[in-house]
């Protein structure tokens, strides 16, 4: 899903959103309904186009866990996005909020029976669920990495790796150059390749040539915007960083975003490949979610890193939710 440069100042639907200059002084939750968790963010606004977070919290769905592939939402998947939703609605009326957005992503916009699903979620919540598009999805992960860290105006390469689907942007502090949302989510790929523990080199080798074609756009977009650093958005870039502060490579500390040293990205990488599940499982920093994924993230990691000579990595903690929040303000 390809989004040209000049669709970057695109907004929200708004078929449901009524705004007011109110809102500037608002508290306001975002749910967003990923394909292996649902993240809520509840912040409070101080009138500058900027917010405070209040609260910042996850739940563990799997929701493309046993039907991604088929275009469906498995009747235990939908069980585990149902209590989810349940989880954060329970949350939220505890923080005198205002509005409540959700934004839904791959597994549920992909589904056919996502419709059905957010149809459920309304009638039982009475919240009303935005499904997005990828290029929508990732116009949003650049507003939110925009306000993690300065850009600069060289170009760098934004990637979030999903469950369902892979959004990358090259894009500096001024502009977003390119952007396109890849099927190439972490749980699509374990579905395909279904790796050996540990993964072979044989294996790798697939998992690399697979994405050297399905990275065709991506890798001639980056011959017109070379990219120099990488910075990642999602759970997966989450993990590393852990993974390493755990390990003494980086300091572990509660800032908005971090460089990842690149070394220490590419040993942690080789350890990672070595590693059987319950080598995993044992990992200090490892979330237990990750530890399926974990291997084909850094393996695409990995590939854009060495395939587009990037020279550094950094991680953000601000990704889809920040930047829902961005839009919001500025149409406010």
């Amino acid at each position: 899903m390809y989004i040209s440069p000049n669709t970057k100042n695109q907004t929200l639907n708004t078929k449901f959103i009524t705004f007011t200059h109110n809102l500037k002084f608002m508290r306001i939750a975002i749910i967003d309904m990923g394909t292996n968790t649902f993240n809520l963010l509840i912040a409070e606004t101080n009138g500058s186009n900027s917010f405070q977070t209040i609260h910042n919290s996850k739940c563990f769905v799997k929701l493309g866990e046993g039907g991604i592939d088929k275009k469906y939402i498995a009747p235990k998947a939908w069980e585990r996005g149902l209590k989810a939703i349940e989880s954060h609605m329970s949350t939220i009326s505890t923080f005198n909020v205002n509005k409540v957005f959700a934004f839904a992503t791959s597994a549920t916009r992909d589904a056919e029976n996502g419709a059905s699903f957010v149809e459920e979620i309304l009638k039982i919540h009475n919240l009303k669920v935005n499904v997005i598009k990828g290029e929508k999805e990732a116009l949003l992960i650049y507003h939110g990495v925009k306000q993690a860290l300065d850009l600069g105006i060289e170009t760098n390469l934004v990637l979030d790796i999903g469950g369902g689907s892979n959004e990358i942007i090259l894009c500096n502090k001024n502009q977003a150059f390119w952007m396109q949302s890849f099927n190439l989510g972490v749980q699509r790929l374990l579905n395909h390749f279904k790796p050996s523990e540990p993964i072979t080199s044989e294996e790798i080798c697939r998992v690399e040539q697979f994405l050297e074609i399905e990275l065709q756009t991506l890798i001639n977009a980056s011959k017109a915007h070379p990219p120099i650093r990488l910075i990642g958005s999602s759970g997966s870039f989450d993990t590393y960083r852990s993974l390493l502060a755990n390990q003494g490579i980086i300091e572990l500390n509660n800032q908005i975003s971090a460089e990842i040293p690149l070394i220490g990205y590419l040993q942690l990488h080789q350890k990672l490949l070595n590693s059987t599940k319950a080598e995993r499982i044992a990992m200090k920093g490892m979330e237990p979610i990750r530890v399926d994924f974990i291997v084909l993230a850094s393996i695409f990691t990995n590939f854009v890193i060495t395939r587009l000579g990037i020279k550094s990595i950094y991680q953000s903690n601000y990704a889809l939710k920040e930047g829902a929040l961005f839009e919001i303000f500025n149409m406010s």
